[in-house]
């Protein structure tokens, strides 16, 4: 059921909204792990390839963000002002609005994926299997971007639980179906697969995707609590609440964009390295995304709370929910820190045997552990902007991080002075200590706690 966050202990609270929201990403992200296992019995090609087009794909994701970071706040402070209505229909014009922007989205990507592709690398190898895998994420995108709403609305209204299950069951589903349809003969068990290669992995994705948002629609339609859509409001225009959604997001897609932007360039950094050190970066990625679970889990629920604190005027209690979600996140790290620098080869050599990824992968996994234990204070403390709707500042904080810090040290380094990789993977760490200035100098100034949005 939905629960109202302004109200009972602060530490109970956030640890209601963020624990089941760690095991939904943690089992999301196990199934990335094990995707990215399963590629990795394929070829290195097969894995740098998809680590491209994931690169790719998130640069278009932007335009997810500019509904659904407005989205956040904007339910949560009607939720918390028990606007029930207006929580609704927010609701409804954000699936509807998320499913345009998705197929502007993916036709864009369907155009240009490929030319995309062959600025990042002139490996064939990995040109087609990056198109072979996305393709079919390509096509299926509106309903990724949906997918995102249903979980948004049951958060922000204080329900942890199901959204997480949600995530969960999709993803252990697509760690069935990923070697049935990737492989001829199905590792272990010995059953016949589909031989679909990385393209196999795609489809299996985008299904167990569609079961979840089939999933979601039926909830939020049969009704959760005070939440309830309806068919016909999914295609009446409410331009008020349309125009306040693209107001809040738009700073936030900007951020988003930027990053990811920053992103693609320090991808094509590290192709001129070779491919066997895109590959690390496909590693990397998927071991990190399990490294920021925790984060995840502090900096979603803080927000819920934040918004729904300030719908009620309970500046103060929104404050502390932040600084708590910052010391939690700290502790939680702070495991993936010491595993990281004591034995980083145990998580590397799951992926591949491949020495010079190993070697590679040993160095960025130290430095990667303890750039994400400085994300995870500056990610609590920028959950503050995302509940009140100040999205500004999380979109300066990156900008500093990302193109003051980041993209500058990259090209001193790599294009400059002609370094080794080593030197190129401290560039992570610099950018989150940027964003962490800038994040708290912003905070304690306090200009987010007069924002609202409903």
């Amino acid at each position: 059921m939905s629960r109202d966050l302004t109200e009972g202990s602060l530490s109970k609270n956030l640890l209601y909204m963020a624990l089941p929201t760690m095991g939904g990403f943690a089992v999301q992200v196990l199934y990335d792990i094990v995707d990215m296992f399963w590629i990795g019995k394929i070829s290195s090609h097969a894995i740098a390839g998809v680590a491209v087009f994931s690169s790719i794909f998130w640069l278009v994701s932007v335009l997810n963000e500019i509904i659904g970071t407005g989205s956040v706040s904007m339910i949560s402070q009607a939720y918390g002002a028990k606007d029930y209505a207006r929580v609704n229909r927010t609701i409804e014009q954000t699936i509807v609005f998320k499913i345009f922007v998705a197929l502007i989205a993916s036709t864009l990507l369907f155009i240009f994926l490929k030319s995309l592709m062959t600025f990042f690398s002139k490996d064939e190898r990995v040109i087609t299997a990056a198109l072979d895998y996305g393709y079919w994420r390509i096509f299926f995108m509106p309903v990724f971007f949906a997918t995102y709403s249903v979980y948004t609305a049951l958060r922000t209204t204080g329900e942890s639980r199901l959204p997480n299950l949600m995530m969960a069951v999709g993803a252990v589903l697509n760690m069935f179906l990923d070697p049935l349809f990737m492989f001829e003969q199905v590792p272990r068990i010995n059953a016949k697969g589909l031989n679909l290669g990385v393209k196999g992995a795609a489809i299996a994705t985008v299904l167990s995707s569609s079961v979840v948002f089939v999933w979601g629609l039926t909830v939020l339609f049969r009704g959760h609590g005070a939440v309830k859509i309806s068919l016909p409001g999914l295609f009446r225009l409410d331009w008020g609440i349309d125009r306040k959604l693209l107001m809040i997001g738009i700073p936030s897609a900007i951020e988003m964009l930027l990053r990811s932007l920053s992103g693609m360039v320090m991808m094509k950094l590290f192709s001129m390295y070779g491919s066997g050190v895109l590959a690390t970066i496909g590693i990397m990625d998927r071991v990190i995304g399990l490294a920021i679970v925790p984060l995840m889990g502090f900096s979603m629920g803080a927000s819920a709370i934040v918004g729904q604190c300030l719908g009620a005027n309970k500046i103060d209690r929104a404050e502390r929910t932040v600084l708590l979600a910052a010391i939690y996140s700290g502790i939680f790290v702070s495991a993936f820190v010491a595993l990281a620098n004591i034995s980083p080869g145990l998580v590397i050599e799951l992926f591949t045997k491949d020495p010079a990824v190993v070697c590679e992968g040993l160095f960025a996994m130290r430095v990667g552990s303890w750039a994400i234990l400085v994300a995870g204070f500056s990610v609590s403390l920028m959950s503050a902007f995302f509940g009140a709707g100040y999205t500004k500042a999380a979109m300066f904080s990156s900008i500093v991080g990302r193109w003051f810090v980041q993209v500058p040290y990259a090209l001193l380094v790599a294009v400059a002075l002609k370094l080794p990789t080593s030197f190129l993977w401290f560039s992570f760490l610099v950018a989150e200590l940027g964003e962490l200035s800038y994040a708290t100098v912003v905070f304690f100034k306090g200009k987010w706690k007069q924002y609202r949005v409903v």
